[in-house]
C-alpha cells in the first residue's frame, strides 16, 4: 500500500459566478458600444446636426447674409396661409397615392407574370433597365415625350388619334398625373425585381400542397403567394411611400413646378422657397413639415403593417 501512489482527485474549473458573467456582459456591451460610436457620430454630423441647425433657421427670417433674425412661428403662419402651400399639399398627396398605388402594383403583376416563366429575366429587364437611368434623365426623356408638340403628340397626330393637341405638361392635375406615369416607368422594373425575389424565397411544400388540392391561379395567388409575399409588400410600399414625398427630379426637370406653380409638391417648393427666392427661413419652414410629415407617415404605416401581421 506504501508503495503505490494514491491519484490526486481530478480538479473540475470553477463555474463562472454571476459576479463575473455580470462584469463580461458589461465589457461585451461597452465594445459594441464602442465599435457603433463612429457610425453614430457620422449620423449625428451629417443627418442630426443639420435638422437641428434647419429648424432653428425655420423660426427666423434669413437670406444666406448677415445673421438670422427671430421672427417665431411667423415661417408656419405663413406657410399655412399661402395658397401655393396648399397646392403643393394636395400635389403631394397626389404623388403618394399615385407612386405606391401605380408602380408597385405593375411590379406585383410583372414578378407574377414572369415567375416560373422560361426567359422571365428577360421579359422583366426591358422594365428593369430605367431604374439605372438617373430621375433627371427620366425627366429629359418624357419631357421631350410629352411637351407640346414632342413625340407623343406627333405619333397621335400621324395616327389620326385623339390627344395630339393636349397640353401635357401645362394643364393641372394632368400635368402632375403624367410626371407620375414618368416616375412609375422609372420605378416598376425594381419593384418588380423584389417581388420576384420573394416569390423565389415562399417554400415550395406549401406550393405543391396547394396543387395537389386544385389551387391554382387566382385562387393560388390569393391564398398562397399573396399572404407570404406580405413582409415583402410592406418594404415595398413603405420604401415607396419615403421616395414619393421627397421627390424633386422629375418635377423640376420636366415642369419647375409650373406652370404657375400649379405642379409643385413639398419638395419643389422647399428648393423654390430656399434657393430661388432666398427665403431661408421660409424654405426651412417647409423642409421641417416635409420631414415631420415623412417621419409619422413611415412610422405609422409600419407599427401598423407589423402589429397587423403580429395577430395574423
Amino acid at each position: 500500500m506504501s508503495g503505490l501512489a494514491v491519484a490526486a482527485p481530478e480538479q473540475t474549473p470553477e463555474h463562472p459566478t454571476a459576479a463575473s458573467r455580470r462584469r463580461r456582459r458589461g465589457s461585451y456591451r461597452w465594445s459594441a458600444r464602442a465599435f457603433s460610436l463612429p457610425a453614430v457620430l457620422v449620423v449625428a454630423v451629417l443627418l442630426y446636426l443639420p435638422f437641428l441647425w434647419t429648424t432653428w433657421i425655420s423660426f427666423t427670417e434669413y437670406n444666406g447674409l448677415g445673421s438670422p433674425s427671430w421672427v417665431g412661428l411667423d415661417n408656419y403662419r405663413d406657410m399655412f396661409a399661402d395658397p401655393n402651400f396648399t397646392t403643393s399639399l394636395r400635389n403631394t398627396l397626389i404623388w403618394v397615392v399615385g407612386t405606391i398605388t401605380v408602380p408597385v402594383s405593375l411590379g406585383l403583376l410583372i414578378a407574377v407574370l414572369s415567375h416560373g416563366m422560361r426567359f422571365g429575366s428577360w421579359f422583366r429587364l426591358p422594365f428593369l433597365i430605367p431604374y439605372a437611368i438617373s430621375g433627371v434623365a427620366v425627366g429629359v426623356v418624357w419631357r421631350f415625350v410629352l411637351q407640346n408638340g414632342g413625340g407623343l403628340s406627333q405619333a397621335l397626330d400621324a395616327l389620326g388619334l385623339p390627344g395630339a393637341d393636349s397640353r401635357w405638361l401645362l394643364d393641372a392635375p394632368m400635368n402632375t398625373l403624367v410626371m407620375i406615369g414618368a416616375a412609375a416607368w422609372q420605378q416598376t422594373g425594381v419593384n418588380a425585381l423584389l417581388f420576384v425575389i420573394g416569390l423565389q424565397s415562399i417554400p415550395r411544400e406549401p406550393i405543391e400542397a396547394a396543387k395537389l388540392d386544385g389551387a391554382s391561379g387566382w385562387r393560388m395567388f390569393r391564398h398562397m403567394h399573396w399572404p407570404m409575399l406580405r413582409p415583402l409588400t410592406t418594404v415595398v410600399v413603405g420604401l415607396s411611400l419615403v421616395a414619393s414625398l421627397k421627390t424633386f427630379d422629375i418635377i423640376w426637370v420636366m415642369t419647375k413646378g409650373g406652370p404657375g406653380r400649379n405642379s409643385e409638391t413639398l419638395a419643389v417648393t422647399m428648393y423654390e422657397e430656399t434657393f430661388v427666392t432666398s427665403a431661408y427661413g421660409a424654405g426651412s419652414a417647409v423642409a421641417v413639415f416635409l420631414t415631420v410629415v415623412t417621419f409619422i407617415a413611415a412610422i405609422t404605416y409600419l407599427r401598423r403593417q407589423l402589429s397587423t401581421e403580429r395577430t395574423v
